[in-house]
């Protein structure tokens, strides 16, 4: 049986956003690895000469996860200060060890280190994510890399394209962000044991003024962590445009998805491609016969959300005073998370509708046969030049049928007769099967199927080999 909360939640957490995720931002998460910093810190100092034993690390380890979130709440309602009362909770439980957690260090050492940790292992499952959609794109550009399709300007049509070359645009624009995210990735460091405002003036004294211990001691502890740096320099806190560059990062992704979902939402007005429609789904409650583009305009709906949240961690960043100010801390806790949450969702509901797109030729035919005898016009005028016509005459003459044939269209809304009215005339000296091998669609096309192949050949194949355990992701969730 359903129950339903008399209080709000987050549409994240309960329609969009996968488990996995979820679990990773969820605050048991986040608290096991405050223990586990805390036990890294430990076990370094003891190994750097502090006066620690295998007992009391023994005795923090074996409490590592059996978090007493009761008491930790009694202790915050008193205490008013959440690290706090994670270290009396700890100590309670660790008796032994109760005057050794948190040596040296400042509530900073727990919370900006495991958010690091968090934001680090969120981007590697995006990262999944987000080659599991490069994957069915590539499938899907190549399946379709030679299959002419009308192009649009301004959503006018215009020269013709195919239907994988546009897929490599979605593509290419994906291969950029994965370009940025592992950048991104790849500079993340840890913040350390940095201290009350950076100078690990705490850990200096501990050590008895040696240097090299207190650097060592950042350096295995990032270590210890999964991490081969830290930040070399730092005020309390890591630098807050860490934060920024990484959700500058998941608004790329969304600027990706949300053009791959607009193109499709116009694609599906046209009736040339449709994203997937299960059996039993129901496009509108008034109007039985509705197949609405729902999943691309979720798309376009969160990655609104992502793009916009991505201003949070920048102005923070930018308003940050001196070696730290605490009005970073209620805003990270609301949009580092979400925006990881909304673009798990982005990526599932992208691959979902890339690995189940519907294609309709025949549609995409008869738009092509609508508009391609304008476009064909001046290889005819070529062609009837070469059959001893004038050229300057026959221009005029396209240009006139061709007003006919658009006025034709537009007010009677019938179909285009240009060829019919070139055919019936004398001076074009072109018969009409003539015309008809001037309007293969394959003559307008260009190179795409072959920058479509040279594309996947080049820059996605070879990041898919490197990587195939990514291309398999799971479902949206509604």
């Amino acid at each position: 049986m359903i129950e339903l909360n008399d209080r709000y939640e987050n549409p994240l957490c309960s329609r969009y956003a996968s488990d996995e995720m979820q679990q990773l931002f969820s605050p048991d998460r986040k608290f096991r690895t405050w223990r586990k910093l805390w036990i890294a810190l430990a076990e370094t100092q003891k190994e750097l000469g502090l006066p620690i034993t295998d007992e009391q690390i023994d005795e923090l380890k074996a409490h590592a996860d059996d978090i007493d979130y009761e008491k930790v709440a009694c202790y915050e309602a008193r205490v008013k200060h959440d690290v706090m009362a994670h270290i009396l909770a700890y100590g309670d439980q660790c008796p032994k060890a109760k005057g050794i957690i948190h040596l040296g260090a400042t509530s900073c050492y727990v919370t900006d280190n495991t958010d690091l940790i968090l934001m680090t292992e969120g981007l590697q499952l995006l990262r999944r994510r987000l080659v599991a959609v490069i994957s069915c794109l590539a499938d899907f550009a190549d399946r379709y890399r030679a299959l002419p399709t009308l192009g649009y300007t301004h959503f006018q049509p215009a020269q013709p394209v195919t239907v994988g070359k546009r897929a490599a645009l979605w593509l290419q624009d994906l291969l950029m962000d994965l370009h940025d995210l592992d950048d991104v990735l790849g500079g993340i460091r840890l913040l350390g044991s940095k201290g009350t405002t950076g100078t690990q003036a705490s850990f200096l004294s501990l050590f008895d003024g040696d240097h090299e211990k207190v650097c060592e001691l950042d350096r295995r502890i990032a270590a210890r962590m999964g991490f081969s740096d830290v930040f070399p320099v730092t005020g309390q806190t890591y630098p807050r445009k860490m934060d920024s560059r990484i959700l500058n990062v998941l608004s790329g992704m969304a600027q990706s998805a949300h053009k791959f979902s607009n193109d499709i939402r116009l694609l599906q007005h046209l009736r040339e491609m449709e994203e997937p429609f299960e059996e039993e789904q129901i496009g509108s409650s008034a109007m039985p016969y509705k197949r609405n583009p729902m999943h691309s305009e979720r798309m376009a709906s969160l990655s609104r959300y992502v793009l916009t949240d991505s201003l949070n961690p920048a102005m923070t960043a930018s308003e940050q005073w001196l070696e730290r100010t605490l009005d970073d801390s209620a805003n990270k806790r609301i949009s580092v998370p979400e925006a990881f949450l909304a673009t798990d969702a982005i990526l599932l509901l992208y691959r979902h509708v890339a690995g189940g797109l519907i294609v309709y030729p025949t549609v995409i035919e008869r738009h092509l046969q609508e508009e391609l005898p304008f476009m064909a016009t001046e290889n005819i005028m070529m062609a009837a030049v070469k059959k001893g016509g004038d050229r300057q005459v026959l221009h005029e003459k396209i240009r006139r049928y061709s007003m006919e044939a658009a006025r034709r269209i537009k007010e009677e809304g019938k179909s285009n007769d240009l060829l019919d009215r070139i055919a019936s005339d004398p001076d074009f000296k072109l018969s009409s099967d003539e015309l008809s091998d001037l309007l293969d669609p394959k003559r307008y096309i260009g190179r795409a199927p072959e920058q479509v192949d040279a594309f996947l050949q080049q820059f996605v194949k070879p990041l898919l080999a490197e990587d195939p355990e990514s291309v398999v992701s799971e479902e949206p969730r509604v």
